[in-house]
């Protein structure tokens, strides 16, 4: 499968997934491939974002699969689902990180440990970090951006972030915000 990039950026995006491309289960894990549900506007909002960013990532904890409620081959497919239909509504994903370990396990690779970025520079290193933007719905999301040296955006239905990120009720509300970080870089 070759990735298609935007050659003209440097910039890449850092997506969390639940919370911000899918609905999040609350207390629970999406296991299975019919719990995956898009948020309003997010295909959409992948498909402007795809025409900016030279690369697209997905870094998400998945400890469900340390508690024993899912498999890597179940969240494979799952991922491998998220990606076809992205791509199937004009967007891109060019690779999904993920850490299975639970909490608290060493060596963690768990968010906000910046490992999961670490990882995606060594598998594509023309990443530059300062160049990189997280969007997520969590502080660690945001912990993670600063231990990696990216800017980033929260994703809040409501209120404000105590820490002064900025803050939009959705990926899709973020989208012009994103697509001006980007321009603006390149002009």
């Amino acid at each position: 499968m070759s990735i298609q990039t935007n050659s003209s950026s440097g910039w890449t995006l850092f997506l969390d997934r639940d919370g911000v491309l899918n609905e999040r289960i609350t207390g629970g894990y999406v296991t299975r491939v019919r719990d995956f549900i898009w948020l309003d506007d997010t295909l959409e909002a992948l498909k402007i974002l795809s025409a900016h960013f030279r690369y697209i990532i997905v870094v998400t904890n998945q400890q469900g699969i340390g508690r024993g409620l899912m498999t890597e081959e179940k969240l494979e497919q799952i991922h491998a689902q998220m990606i076809q239909q992205a791509a199937e509504c004009g967007g891109r994903i060019d690779k999904v990180y993920h850490c299975p370990a639970l909490a608290g396990v060493s060596p963690d690779c768990r968010k906000p440990n910046p490992a999961m970025a670490f990882q995606a520079q060594a598998d594509f290193p023309a990443i530059d970090f300062s160049k990189s933007v997280m969007v997520g719905d969590t502080p660690s999301d945001m912990e993670f951006a600063q231990n990696a040296g990216m800017k980033a955006v929260r994703i809040l239905e409501d209120g404000h972030d105590e820490q002064g990120f900025r803050v939009f009720p959705s990926l899709y509300r973020a989208t012009r915000y994103l697509v001006e970080m980007v321009e603006g870089d390149n002009s």
